[in-house]
This record gives structure tokens, C-alpha cells and sequence, in this order.
């Protein structure tokens, strides 16, 4: 008879993990996050989401100065017990300081994109967006499946009151001046880049 290996979950210390354990715990699963002291798993990615992220990062890459980069599925340290994993980053390009670093400050971040999936939609719609802002985050977009073509949410910093504040919906062309220009064909999901 063979006997199924035991699985051992890490075991939250007193007052919930922090940022800095989240590089020491053995054997997470990738894209594990950690928000309010909590480890977060990430579920497998649909088809949807994984495309959505390739062209959004292809048209990023495309556009972006040559001052700031582009970043996939990269964490943000936002205190002690915080660091979201979102689906996309533009940062400063300086603040890439080593091959093996994991995580940015919020002060390096200049855009953060979710792609909305089933299993991530009450932290992609409530609690990442509100950690985003009130850490200074300037740019937000939330990226939603509407018919399998992506329709991007455009959210900009209002810093008196540290929230995010409408600043377009766009379907089958994302367009914007801020913050820099971009200019990326949605209705190309399905085509090959």
C-alpha cells in the first residue's frame, strides 16, 4: 500500500507573515501574495487572462520611454504585511537593481494592472486597488473579459484623498496621453503579436 506524502502548509506566526518572509518561506507556490499578513495563492490563469497580459505587456513594452520598464507578476512591498502581486507593473527603469530582486517600493511604481479573474475579483475590485492607492500609487488599470475582448478600467491618483478616480473605460482601443502615450489595439486579443 503506498501512503500519499503529507503536505505541510506554512503555519502564520503570531500576527500574520510579513513582507520580508514572503522571500524566505520554502516551497510556496508561484505568484504567492501576501495581503493584510495573509499568504494568498493564485489559481491557475484562464486563457483570457494570460492573453490579455501579453498584449497589454506587448503594447506597454511598445510604448513605454526608455525610462521606465515593464514588469510581469512582480510584487510591491506596501509595509510590513503587505505585497500584492499584480498582473503587470511599469516601474522606473533604475529601479530594477538586481537579476534575482522580487519586489519594487511603491515610489518605483508608476502603473499597476489586474486582470480580473473569477477567484480575484473581490481583491482586484476592493482591496488591491485601495492598498494601490493609499500607497501612492499614481496609475491604475483593472482589465475585465467582456465577450473574450479585454475592456480596460482606467483609474488615476486623486492624492488629497489617496483614492482612485475614473478616468475612462475603453473597449476595442486603449488610448491614453497619461501615463505616457499609449496607444494598443484591444480587438487584436486572438491575434497572434
Amino acid at each position: 500500500m503506498t501512503v500519499a506524502p503529507r503536505h505541510g502548509w506554512p503555519r502564520p506566526p503570531e500576527g500574520g507573515w510579513t513582507a520580508d518572509d514572503l522571500d524566505r518561506l520554502p516551497n510556496l507556490p508561484p505568484h504567492t501574495e501576501l495581503l493584510d499578513g495573509s499568504l494568498v495563492f493564485m489559481s491557475p490563469q484562464t486563457a483570457f487572462h494570460e492573453r490579455a497580459m501579453l498584449l497589454l505587456q506587448l503594447g506597454l513594452f511598445r510604448t513605454a520611454p526608455e525610462d521606465l520598464d515593464v514588469r510581469r507578476e512582480m510584487t510591491v512591498t506596501i509595509g510590513p504585511r503587505n505585497r500584492p502581486e499584480p498582473d503587470l507593473l511599469v516601474i522606473k527603469a533604475d529601479a530594477l537593481t538586481s537579476s534575482k530582486q522580487t519586489s519594487f517600493t511603491p515610489a518605483d511604481v508608476i502603473l499597476v494592472v489586474e486582470v480580473v479573474s473569477p477567484d480575484s475579483e473581490e481583491r482586484d475590485l476592493g482591496v488591491k486597488p485601495r492598498k494601490y492607492a493609499g500607497a501612492g500609487i499614481s496609475h491604475f488599470w483593472r482589465v475585465e473579459n467582456e465577450d473574450g475582448l479585454p475592456v480596460v478600467h482606467v483609474f488615476e491618483l486623486e492624492r488629497a484623498t489617496a483614492s482612485y478616480v475614473p478616468m475612462g473605460i475603453f473597449r476595442d482601443h486603449l488610448g491614453l496621453q497619461v501615463p505616457f502615450p499609449i496607444d494598443i489595439d484591444l480587438t487584436a486579443m486572438n491575434r497572434r503579436p
